[in-house]
């Protein structure tokens, strides 16, 4: 039996029924992840031991009538959680030896519902990019192109599921960094409504694991199908016991709907600021045909959209000001004077990136109004629909691009280039207002690349969208797992995913520090 591709929720099944044991899964696993991740580099840091300690103990578990959600499932772990006797170096080397004391909140519940931890996947440094490469663990490869990214920050999360290393997986969202690698790897991801799961010890290496988070930035499921996200976030969801769990319970609400016929659905796949691809506008108009096919009443246009280009200003503003308290004078004041610098009549994102970098106080309070006013925008819009589905990037997986200024690298959508950051609109469009996103595997491009969707849903009535996302994925299908050997590769001849103790060591390239603005 090939175990390696199946979804948590059917492995939980076959150990329930006595037809498989967790030491068979996570040895099988183990097998697998020696065997193909010298190719991709998605698992950076092995746990392999304390996992098949864990395995063992929670096949003494079961056989003791005990039970769990995750109990005995085989799971990967983004590197930027804290793992207790684990490296967490968010890829900056001066933290190379950087051992947390305790396990971040996430990696606890995980524990807690029984779960067995494979290890620590890889991200770019600072978890500054849209791709997954470091000075110490390398670069993580696409495991439907080797030539490709498999997205950033949880690209070696998204590579893991791809590649069967592991059920399930964990990562983060502030630029799409759940969302864009599960497009990239033809997977499922989740960005939780703001604030409705708790991220401590989701932190820069050094930094104390508080009960408290960066403005925009969620953690999040990710898996091989919809069921399994909702699988993953009822474990994870609620709220931090040092905090608002001393006097708050959970309960979120229901899906709205269970059928497909009865869902409200505006469907995007236009935006003012940037183009669309070809591989991607088709597959948001297979998403919304397979929509219409069963039922559900689709929308192409509404006149209680947010506006999308203010929209995208205030995600830069809120997500670029963030940064400023961590610069140096010296650093704060050359900002400063570049963005004096600046032509008044310059609306460019890179222009709103880099005055939002140093806003005053002032500034940032306008922008959070805005961001206020488009809540209300959105609470509007979703008192009509349930749902609006549109791209998460543009494009499908791009070929890796190592140059360190991610200022002069550019996207190119069909033959015309873009600003690199400029892609991160679609993504911004959830994270701004804080609303939850699901993102969905929509079939192939034509090289052969998976593309996937967004689904947003309204804030903290998470299980709409993922409801939809379930019933999406009975209609059109769902994960496809990589055909061994036949990917078509623009990789080099010497593959760039080396792993320190596998084969040659790329360089990230650039500032490590762990402080500049973090992009995804």
């Amino acid at each position: 039996m090939e175990w390696n591709f199946l979804t948590a929720e059917e492995l939980a099944t076959a150990m329930r029924t006595g037809e498989v044991t967790s030491a068979e899964l996570t040895e099988d696993a183990i097998s697998r992840i020696e065997r193909d991740d010298k190719a991709i580099n998605a698992v950076c840091v092995p746990d392999f031991h304390r996992a098949l300690a864990a395995a063992r103990a929670a096949d003494r578990a079961r056989a003791r009538g005990e039970d769990g959600p995750l109990l005995g499932v085989p799971v990967t772990v983004k590197e930027s959680y804290n793992v207790a006797g684990l490296p967490t170096t968010w890829g900056v080397p001066a933290h190379r030896n950087h051992l947390p004391a305790e396990d971040a909140v996430q990696v606890s519940r995980l524990k807690d519902a029984g779960a067995v931890v494979l290890g620590k996947t890889n991200v770019p440094l600072g978890l500054q990019d849209i791709q997954s490469f470091n000075e110490i663990h390398g670069t993580t490869n696409n495991p439907w192109n080797h030539g490709r990214t498999p997205g950033g920050s949880s690209g070696g999360s998204a590579a893991a599921l791809a590649s069967g290393f592991g059920a399930l997986s964990i990562g983060s969202d502030i630029g799409g960094s759940l969302r864009t690698p599960a497009h990239f790897c033809g997977v499922y991801a989740h960005k939780p409504s703001l604030g409705l799961v708790a991220d401590r010890g989701m932190v820069p290496p050094g930094t104390p694991a508080l009960p408290y988070g960066p403005d925009l930035a969620v953690v999040g499921p990710m898996a091989r199908s919809a069921r399994d996200l909702t699988l993953l976030l009822d474990v994870m969801a609620g709220p931090d016991p040092l905090t608002f769990g001393v006097a708050h319970d959970m309960t979120l609400p229901p899906a709205r709907r269970e059928r497909l016929e009865d869902f409200r659905v505006l469907v995007l796949d236009e935006h003012p600021l940037i183009a669309t691809g070809a591989a991607v506008r088709a597959a948001v108009g297979r998403v919304a045909d397979a929509l219409a096919d069963g039922g559900a009443r689709v929308e192409r246009h509404s006149p209680l959209l947010p506006d999308l280009t203010e929209a995208a200003t205030l995600y830069n503003q809120l997500l670029f000001s963030g940064s400023a308290a961590r610069f140096s004078v010296e650093e704060y004041e050359q900002l400063r004077a570049r963005a004096a610098g600046l032509n008044a009549d310059d609306r460019s994102l890179r222009a709103v990136r880099l005055r939002s970098t140093v806003f005053s106080h002032r500034e940032w309070a306008a922008a959070n109004n805005g961001r206020e006013l488009h809540r209300h925008g959105w609470r509007q819009l979703f008192a009509g629909f349930d749902a609006v589905v549109c791209p998460i990037t543009p494009t499908p997986a791009f070929p890796h691009d190592h140059d360190p200024d991610l200022l002069a690298r550019r996207i190119d959508i069909d033959g015309v280039g873009f600003p690199y950051l400029d892609q991160l609109v679609w993504a911004g469009l959830a994270t701004m207002p804080g609303l939850p996103s699901t993102a969905v595997p929509a079939g192939r491009s034509p090289e052969g690349l998976p593309v996937g969707v967004q689904i947003i849903g309204p804030m903290f009535e998470d299980r709409t969208p993922l409801r939809l996302a379930e019933l999406l994925e009975q209609r059109i299908g769902g994960f496809q797992a990589p055909e061994q050997g036949v990917y078509v590769s623009d990789a080099p001849s010497e593959p760039e995913a080396a792993h320190p103790t596998r084969g040659r060591l790329q360089h990230g390239g650039g500032s490590t520090r762990a402080d500049r603005p973090r992009v995804t």
